[in-house]
């Protein structure tokens, strides 16, 4: 079921002119989502190849040889090609700056200035620009002259010595989210600045500097588990789908499959035992409390196990909703697609591409007055758009073939 979109004139960033010379993930969420907030946002690439996850398949979209990877993270995009590498491309995009509210990019620390479209460069040009800079770890920092990538910067935030079974278990170890975790934080929280940047700039006038680094949003979304660390001292460890701080609320093993349970409060916890027919459990002050469970999780959980064992997912799932029990299934995709929350709000998004026929996408979940804020139009091929924008710079059809031979474009 498709939602009600809001129109592009209407979102609240219609108006806001975008520059996305960005690749990979980070960077094109960003300018994803301010594009599904309605920014005219103009994604330039490298004349010839693109992005690089135009390349990161199979799968591939039926038809196209635009990947899977590239079509999550572009959507209500314009694409142009130009050769940063060259002076005459480069003049090209200073000309995009000038008119320009916002630009999104990821090179490595110092890696523009050569190219004269580093931050100081572009201030003096366009001195209301917010430039936001994504990069591994930062524009001052020790590493600041490293590469950053996703799954290295999980290990060295730490997230990864928290995720997984314990090591003494079967299977245990350090284990990665199975998405780019950091590259998605990132993305939303240069977003979030640049939003912040824009509401500055209508009362200062100027824009100014955002440098968003991998390691301190990774640092940052360790929420409750650095506080965990920071008040006691003590190193968090992995509890496999265990909570740290409530019990029980983990995975449980089921007689056809596997249920999870959310138990957030002492009160659902003696409905818990009531459905498992086992309220004695929720009188024994060992486990009345959700700080007794903590600690006597060793010798709770197995009288769990046991019980859980005894009936299916589907059966213990209808017991517990009917007494407020917060539970799950663990759905696979197609599952996840096919649930009816999922299609009720509209989460599956179909778009028209030009060579597709379609595309199907994540929706944006947010919503205006009951309207989504998913951009209208599909990933773009690669320099759909270099005609269009070329031209509404003033670049005339023979000066964008002198371009065009020269391979600027």
């Amino acid at each position: 079921m498709s939602k009600p979109l809001l129109s592009e004139p209407t979102k609240p960033l219609a108006g806001i002119k975008v520059l996305d010379i960005s690749r990979v993930l980070a960077g094109p969420w960003c300018g994803q989502m301010l594009a599904d907030m309605g920014a005219d946002v103009i994604k330039v690439e490298r004349p010839g190849s693109g992005d690089d996850t135009r390349h990161w398949g199979p799968p591939w979209l039926g038809g196209t040889e635009e990947s899977a990877y590239y079509l999550c993270a572009n959507r209500g995009k314009r694409s142009v090609t130009i050769d940063m590498a060259k002076p005459e491309g480069q003049a090209v995009i200073k000309q995009l700056v000038a008119q320009s509210d916002v630009l999104i990019e990821n090179f490595k620390v110092g890696g523009l200035k050569r190219y004269g479209l580093d931050y100081a460069s572009l201030q003096a040009l366009n001195p209301k620009l917010i430039y936001c800079s994504i990069t591994g770890f930062g524009q001052e920092s020790p590493y600041a002259h490293r590469a950053g990538y996703d799954f290295m910067i999980q290990a060295m935030g730490g997230i990864m010595s928290m995720t997984g079974k314990p090591d003494g278990e079967p299977g245990g170890g350090p284990v990665k989210s199975g998405v780019a975790f950091t590259d998605i934080f990132t993305g939303l929280y240069a977003s979030n600045a640049v939003l912040a940047a824009l509401y500055q700039r209508r009362d200062s006038g100027v824009g100014c500097h955002i440098d968003m680094a991998l390691m301190d949003v990774q640092v940052g979304v360790l929420a409750n588990q650095a506080l965990n660390y920071l008040t006691s001292g003590n190193v968090p460890q992995r509890l496999g789908n265990a909570h740290p701080n409530i019990v029980p609320y983990q995975a449980f093993a089921t007689q056809d499959g596997h249920i999870i349970v959310a138990v957030g409060n002492d009160e659902q916890f003696k409905r818990f035992c009531s459905v498992l027919s086992l309220p004695g459990l929720a009188e024994d002050p060992r486990f009345a409390t959700n700080g007794a469970r903590v600690n006597q999780r060793v010798l709770l959980v197995p009288q769990l196990e046991a019980a859980l064992a005894q009936r299916g997912t589907d059966e213990w799932l209808a017991a517990f909703e009917a007494v407020g029990v917060p539970c799950g299934p663990i759905n696979t995709l197609d599952r996840v697609f096919d649930d009816p929350h999922v299609k009720a709000r509209g989460l599956r998004q179909t778009l028209p591409h030009a060579q597709a026929g379609h595309v199907d996408l994540v929706a944006n979940p947010i919503r205006f007055n009951g309207k989504q804020m998913s951009a209208t139009t599909a990933p773009p091929h690669l320099g759909e758009h270099t005609e269009n924008v070329l031209d509404e710079l003033g670049i005339t059809p023979e000066q964008r073939t002198a371009l065009r031979e020269a391979g600027i474009i």
